[in-house]
């Protein structure tokens, strides 16, 4: 695969359309040509001790933030037509479809997600000692420094599909 856009979604709390970041990387002919990042105001709009503890986001950092759709308005035209990547694909897919759900947004036929953890289970098997991303993407040459920020996960998240889809 080498026209692709990698995303990843950071939740606010354990609803999947409490989206409070999302991360993209259009890759082109294998290599990055655009990244979009923004921090977006979650529905529900309340943050867990958990979540916080994963991603460093809280309400004072989203308070001022645009709602998804306005957010989705500036991303749709960069991945039109591509596929969709990302790491444990059920999980981003089912923020995307929740959050769209709760905006009573049309959920568009043409989003089709593949999925690198699985390809990394597929491709290299018991290589290494999980499938996580930091781990997947240090294998593959990524130097995932600022994991669980939305848009650093997603470079990793690129990087891994152009190595192994």
């Amino acid at each position: 695969m080498r026209d692709f856009a990698a995303i990843d979604f950071e939740t606010a709390n354990g609803c999947r359309s409490s989206v409070c970041s999302v991360g993209v990387v259009i890759v082109r002919d294998g290599q990055i040509t655009d990244r979009f990042y923004s921090l977006i105001y979650p529905r529900p709009d309340f943050f867990t001790y958990w979540t916080t503890r994963v991603h460093g986001l809280t309400m004072l950092d989203v308070e001022d933030a645009p709602p998804f759709p306005d957010v989705w308005a500036r991303i749709a035209p960069l991945i039109e037509g591509l596929p969709l990547v990302a790491h444990n694909s059920p999980f981003d897919e089912g923020c995307l479809k929740a959050v769209f759900q709760v905006y009573g947004m049309d959920y568009p036929d043409s989003y089709r997600f593949h999925c690198t953890c699985r390809a990394a289970r597929r491709r290299l098997g018991n290589i290494l000692p999980n499938h996580q991303l930091h781990t997947v993407a240090h294998h593959c040459g990524y130097d995932l420094t600022r994991h669980h920020h939305a848009l650093a996960d997603a470079e990793a998240c690129a990087a891994i599909a152009v190595k192994l889809l």
